[in-house]
């Protein structure tokens, strides 16, 4: 029997292992090793919205944040929502995520979670979680947040983007989250040629942070843009 799209993701996040060299004070969180019950929600939730073989379009993130995907193993997906609007319950952890609200809203304007993600597929060219060692304890980082990490990283992120891509995703347009993030996705993009266009949307966190009283205007703009 033919493995479905859902079968291919779950394959991938399985399998996610980063065994490169971090520069000192930053370390890789793999959250389906740190909680069984996360490998399961994340294969309930394929299983429910991916189970086919359609093409998608692909929305790129920066890496999940551990109170996210770092938790449920979804992108742009915590617990709360994970649970009321995709109807996967996790007993182990209760997170409430700022880009997830923004996100959820979205989908929901979109047409709702199915419509969405027959449609979509969202995921971040550094697929695990990466924190950072602070005078207040370890808290999330991005990817680009200092050079010497992104150079440990870049070759990782390539292979991931071509394994996402391999999964059946559209490549003539991409659609990536946040500006410095899209700095330098065109500079692998250069490198690499993965994708025809780059279309650039303002980051979920940005837009509840800083822009919350425009978020309709937001939503709008990324309905328009995933849907022409």
């Amino acid at each position: 029997m033919d493995k479905t799209f859902a079968d291919h993701v779950i394959d991938f996040n399985k399998n996610l292992s980063f065994t490169g060299n971090l520069p000192d004070d930053f370390q890789v969180l793999n959250p389906y090793l740190d909680n069984p019950e996360t490998l399961k929600v994340m294969e309930e939730f394929y299983h429910k919205f991916y189970d086919d073989s359609a093409k998608r379009k692909f929305i790129i993130g920066i890496n999940p944040s551990r109170h996210g995907a770092g938790v449920t193993g979804v992108p742009f997906t915590d617990t709360k929502r994970l649970e009321n609007v995709c109807g996967i319950k996790m007993k182990s952890a209760r997170t409430h995520e700022v880009s997830s609200v923004f996100m959820y809203d979205m989908i929901e304007d979109y047409g709702g979670a199915d419509l969405f993600y027959k449609d979509i597929y969202i995921n971040s060219p550094f697929p695990l979680a990466i924190v950072r060692k602070t005078k207040n304890g370890w808290l999330n980082a991005n990817y680009y947040d200092d050079k010497e990490l992104f150079n440990s990283v870049k070759d990782f992120m390539i292979e991931s983007l071509k394994k996402h891509i391999s999964l059946n995703l559209d490549t003539s347009e991409v659609f990536v989250l946040g500006k410095k993030n899209a700095e330098f996705i065109s500079k692998l993009n250069k490198e690499t040629q993965l994708f025809e266009t780059m279309t650039v949307l303002e980051h979920p966190r940005y837009i509840q942070q800083y822009k919350s009283k425009e978020k309709q205007l937001y939503i709008d703009k990324y309905i328009l843009a995933l849907q022409k």
